[in-house]
């Protein structure tokens, strides 16, 4: 589209400083990113009224062209740039888009961008020792590998090819030619601090909040809610015990997660604990005990830990249930149930007694019939006739 001839620099520059001049003063301040709306388009600028209304910025037509250079806005359309330049009592800010133009014109946007700490769009080109390669506006830069993420890259190759944004963190010139050093890392923690603030709002205990996996160890997985990392221990991965986190996640996954706790620290990077939990959303297993193995029930169970006394085998994740060392030996006098079983045998084994209550199953080996019925059990309970489980097996037997 064609900008219309008969508006100049000059005619738009004095429209918009008649409007308000005092504008300029309030909030926008070199640095800022700010958004706006298209409003006028003359031969070489284009004016936008920035959100608010709080104050109006120009930027140079070449910013808003394609490769081909075609406009790729119109009147009314809505831009995101930066603002890196204040015209005083005009009224007017000067804006620039991410991407530093090329020729001779680069070398002091890259010194005003190192300045002010502007973002700029670069090209990773190779890695080196320590860090990548990143061309930007034709200038070859360097980005330390520390500040290629928030956390520890273990393969930079992977990011050969691509375009990010970066910070310039140094630019200078000397006699061996130019010295531009960038940082990615930078500006993922100036966004992480804005999305954290919106976040920290949210963080209740009960509140179920969307994540994505950022790093997964033996005891747990950190979590992202949005610039705030959440603790997810590995016992709060479902109710089957030993779960490995990496057995069930993934870096990058996207999940809900429910918050547990929220504790205060002192410290400034990390001002709050947060501990999460996904076996919270699930339904509890021991629900539905009472119809899915009822006492008399021959299961088939894995052997999931092992004491003194005997061996707990899952019958279902997040059921578990005892076979008394006396079961296992068959009545033999046997000092440690470890003589018996191992951890990871399988096992037959007959419902005796289930205590919904106290999350209590009691199991046998074999053919049983003394089994302890949840009518038997609840009488038992009952305050004329309170007795323990021991004494309902005695009277079974």
């Amino acid at each position: 589209m064609n900008p219309p001839q008969d508006e100049d620099f000059a005619a738009l520059l004095q429209e918009f400083e008649g409007k308000d001049a005092r504008r300029a003063e309030r909030d926008v301040r070199v640095g800022d990113s700010v958004r706006g709306r298209v409003v006028s388009l003359g031969r070489e600028t284009a004016f936008v009224e920035l959100a608010g209304g709080k104050s109006e910025g120009m930027i140079d037509l070449q910013q808003l062209r394609d490769q081909d250079g075609n406009l790729t806005v119109k009147v009314g359309d809505e831009i995101e740039a930066r603002v890196v330049e204040s015209m005083g009592k005009s009224g007017c800010v000067v804006l620039r888009r991410t991407a530093v133009a090329r020729g001779p014109e680069a070398k002091a946007e890259l010194q005003q961008a190192a300045q002010l700490g502007l973002a700029v769009e670069g090209t990773v080109t190779g890695v080196n020792k320590g860090g990548v390669e990143v061309l930007v506006a034709g200038v070859r830069g360097f980005c330390p590998i520390s500040q290629l993420e928030m956390r520890h890259v273990e393969d930079a190759g992977a990011y050969v090819g691509r375009k990010l944004e970066f910070r310039v963190t140094r630019y200078d010139v000397d006699r061996r030619g130019d010295n531009l050093v960038v940082s990615r890392r930078a500006l993922l923690e100036a966004e992480a601090r804005a999305r954290a603030d919106k976040v920290r709002a949210k963080l209740v205990p009960g509140a179920v909040l969307p994540g994505v996996v950022v790093a997964l160890k033996d005891f747990g997985a950190f979590i992202d809610l949005g610039g705030v990392e959440g603790m997810l221990p590995a016992s709060e991965l479902g109710f089957s015990r030993g779960i490995r986190p990496a057995d069930r996640l993934s870096l990058g996954q996207q999940l809900e997660v429910q918050i547990l706790r929220v504790e205060k620290t002192d410290d400034p990077k990390r001002p709050e604990r947060i501990s999460l939990s996904l076996k919270s959303l699930e339904r509890d297993p021991w629900e539905d005990v009472a119809t899915q193995f009822p006492s008399g029930t021959r299961v088939s169970g894995r052997v999931t830990r092992i004491e003194a006394f005997g061996a707990f085998v899952e019958l279902a994740p997040g059921i578990e249930g005892l076979v008394h060392i006396g079961e296992l030996s068959g009545g033999k006098p046997v000092r440690n149930a470890r003589e018996l079983t191992k951890v990871g045998a399988t096992l037959e084994v007959t419902v005796l007694a289930l205590d919904r209550e106290r999350r209590r199953i009691s199991l046998g080996v074999g053919e049983r019939a003394d089994v302890v019925s949840q009518e038997d059990l609840d009488a038992a309970r009952a305050p004329a006739h309170l007795g323990t489980l021991g004494d309902l097996f005695k009277k079974k037997l």
